[in-house]
């Protein structure tokens, strides 16, 4: 599987998996869980943030955040839609990416006015893991709120996905 191939598939997965995330919030009552409630939103908003943020490295335009979150937190609503979007966005632009502007170089500027430079391959990893991460405290935050998160696992979408790989042997 090439490089490409194996990044359309994990932004599909990620899709898929934020999809499940933001659904299940919903379960979270304002009422009963309204700090952890909150707590969720800001760490998906933050993820969401620094998703819009590489997705500007990668075109090379000015994203146009300080802070790798916003001082507001977003509705459920909206960040659900936000996210549903973005994630659009990054399985649009596989489709269109050429593995030679994958593996060139990019330089750019963190939000804390560092400097850096990666491979448009490698911010497309580190947006996949980076998200990977943060869904696992969201999981885990539900989880000690006896919400059951959903099963997020990359096994689980490609099996979802492709069910005819459970037979496989």
């Amino acid at each position: 599987m090439s490089a490409l191939a194996l990044l359309r598939t994990l932004f599909s997965y990620r899709a898929w998996a934020n999809d499940e995330l933001l659904e299940k919030m919903e379960s979270l009552d304002p009422a009963l869980h309204g700090e952890e409630r909150r707590t969720v939103l800001r760490l998906i908003n933050h993820n969401h943030v620094v998703d819009q943020i590489f997705a500007a490295h990668l075109v090379g335009a000015k994203h146009g955040f300080s802070a790798d979150n916003t001082p507001e937190t977003p509705t459920l609503k909206d960040l659900r839609a936000a996210v549903a979007a973005s994630d659009r966005w990054y399985l649009e632009y596989l489709e269109t990416v050429t593995p030679e502007l994958l593996s060139e170089s990019v330089p750019f500027v963190f939000t804390d006015g560092d400097r850096g430079c990666m491979s448009r391959e490698e911010m497309l990893t580190h947006v996949v893991t980076h998200g990977g991460y943060h869904r696992g405290e969201v999981g885990r935050i539900m989880a000690q709120l006896s919400v059951s998160p959903p099963w997020d696992t990359f096994a689980v979408f490609l099996h979802r996905t492709e069910p005819s790989r459970r037979l496989k042997r």
